[in-house]
């Protein structure tokens, strides 16, 4: 299956073994347009179908809530998203929030796999998606990175984002993290907590800083999570169709 994960900074996307959790070719990044509206970023979506030559189902995240294919909120990406229906634009693929499909790979295959209880996937990149689970089991499109803390946003104050813009030291953005986390353990009580996102893979810049009641770890799939979520999703969609039927062909 193709997983393509659609960020505010960049679209990426790469073939997925879904039974194994894997990309099977070398992931390929374009950067996302600005103003990141519905046709622009459409294009790029089928860009990289192209660069992969691809004709099978196609799993493809968003970044804001997703309701049977249809975009609600769009927080990093142009308002001209809300109302449109992802599924018909994208040309039949399957469509779902990102830390959703981050989540869902980081609980098949990574750390969340066989863990009971309230697990609570994290992203830090543009802005701070999230996937709850309970026993396993998906609650979409939490969207927790927009709960307010200190009169804004927490994603404006702990994303990777801020980091970036507020040339933050990674001790000093871990406070930030370390607060919001807190934070999300009053409300929620996880058993684990995952973080995911670019700052994944240089977790022992930041992470040895935060202190939490609550296990804190990177996630095993790392930036990596939401394409291979992608194509799971892309997956269920194509055995649930008629007949186990490809989802509408994409002639490019």
């Amino acid at each position: 299956m193709l997983g393509i994960d659609i960020g505010g900074s960049g679209i990426k996307g790469a073939p997925v073994d879904t039974t194994a959790g894997k990309l099977i070719e070398e992931r390929h990044r374009i950067p996302t347009p600005n103003p990141a509206k519905p046709g622009p970023v459409a294009e790029v979506v089928r860009e990289l179908v192209g660069h992969f030559s691809w004709t099978g189902p196609v799993g493809v995240t968003f970044p804001g809530v997703v309701r049977d294919g249809v975009i609600k909120t769009a927080a990093n990406v142009h308002d001209s998203w809300i109302g449109v229906d992802a599924g018909e634009l994208f040309d039949g693929a399957a469509v779902l929030n990102d830390a959703d499909a981050a989540g869902i790979a980081e609980m098949t295959f990574g750390e969340g796999r066989e863990r009971p209880g309230t697990v609570l996937v994290l992203t830090f990149g543009t802005g701070i998606g999230s996937a709850l689970f309970v026993d396993g089991v998906l609650v979409p499109n939490t969207e927790f990175g927009h709960l307010e803390l200190h009169g804004k946003e927490a994603e404006r104050r702990a994303s990777d984002r801020a980091r970036e813009e507020h040339d933050l030291s990674w001790q000093k953005w871990a406070e930030r993290v370390e607060e919001y986390l807190k934070h999300m353990e009053m409300l929620l009580s996880p058993s684990l907590i995952v973080v995911g996102g670019g700052v994944s893979k240089k977790a022992d810049k930041w992470l040895p800083h935060v202190r939490l009641d609550t296990p804190v770890v990177p996630a095993a799939l790392q930036n990596e999570a939401g394409i291979v979520g992608a194509a799971q999703m892309a997956a269920l969609a194509d055995s649930a169709a008629p007949h186990g039927a490809d989802v509408p062909p994409r002639d490019r």
